[in-house]
């Protein structure tokens, strides 16, 4: 009789059905991961998140430029993802490939940046407020109260909602104030190498500067090589206050040493949010990350550990 049911039991198992929970086919769309410090911490946090163990079907592609962006997103609605999550390389075109992913039932999240697209084309946006982001450091600039503020203003890539949020405060600033001049204004798009030569032109032309405002971390650290090829003294009370953003650690180190004079935090960390999004619905349309700028003046060692990426 025990034989018998354990077969009996044996036999139900084998006929019942197995069903494997369905991967979320996400289609994520990203800068170049070797763009900025900031970016690859931005990757690799899509990454560790967007996996197979947590549920998805991630398929990512990388570009610099908008037009391989969107191409490669209606690629993407044409293999029928579940989700499109974009960061954007430039804020407009997207517009067309939003309405074909909408009309595919395909949800579409923004991360890391905005566009210009209308807010019913988008479940959600998780992104940093550029354009705060640039009154914060700007604002901090004008409080050195400096008799003559002769800026070096090297942008990062044109078009891109960074670029507009951090150029826009900038340009308003000079064209308010008589005594706010812009040597130099000019992309490297968010390279080192190219942002140092931007600044040995400046030096090389004899033109007087006193602030480098550095829309990114690399940029910024182009910029202090030009200055240290040239032997002009940089970071606090020396001769050139020196700007960035992003807050990599080994960025808030040179605050720290005071070697640089402020970094705008650029948060990375968006994955957890679209996460949560994904799997309990959009609770709000527009999450804005949390963000600071950093004095060298008052960082600390704590600082740099926390916020450091």
């Amino acid at each position: 009789m025990k034989k018998n049911l354990v077969l009996a039991a044996v036999m139900a198992m084998m006929v019942l059905p197995t069903f494997a929970a369905k991967l979320v086919k996400v289609g994520i769309i990203n800068n170049d991961p070797n763009e900025s410090g900031y970016r690859t911490a931005n990757v690799n946090d899509m990454k560790k998140t967007f996996t197979k163990k947590n549920g998805y079907k991630p398929t990512f592609f990388y570009s610099l430029k908008n037009d391989e962006q969107i191409a490669a997103a209606r690629k993407m609605v044409q293999d029928e993802v579940d989700y499109l999550l974009i960061s954007a390389a430039g804020t407009s075109g997207w517009t067309s490939v939003l309405k074909d992913a909408q009309d595919a039932g395909i949800k579409v999240i923004l991360f890391d940046r905005t566009i210009d697209a209308d807010e019913s084309l988008y479940e959600a946006s998780i992104v940093s407020d550029m354009a705060q982001e640039g009154k914060t450091a700007v604002n901090w600039l004008a409080g050195q109260n400096l008799k003559e503020y002769n800026i070096i203003h090297i942008q990062g890539v044109m078009g891109s909602a960074a670029q507009i949020g951090r150029s826009g405060a900038l340009d308003e600033k000079a064209k308010a104030e008589s005594n706010w001049n812009i040597v130099a204004q000019q992309t490297a798009e968010w390279n080192a190498e190219n942002a140092q030569q931007i600044v040995q032109a400046v030096i090389d032309s004899g033109k007087k500067f006193n602030v480098i405002y550095a829309e990114n971390d690399d940029m910024a650290k182009g910029a202090v090589a030009a200055l240290d090829k040239a032997g002009i003294s940089h970071g606090v009370g020396k001769d050139v206050i020196i700007m960035g953003f992003d807050c990599n650690k080994w960025a808030l180190e040179e605050l720290l040493a005071k070697r640089w004079n402020y970094d705008g935090q650029c948060n990375p960390f968006q994955a957890s949010y679209i996460n949560d999004i994904i799997k309990n619905g959009a609770k709000q349309k527009t999450v804005i990350m949390e963000e600071k700028g950093f004095d060298a003046a008052t960082i600390t060692k704590a600082d740099v550990a926390k916020y450091g990426i």
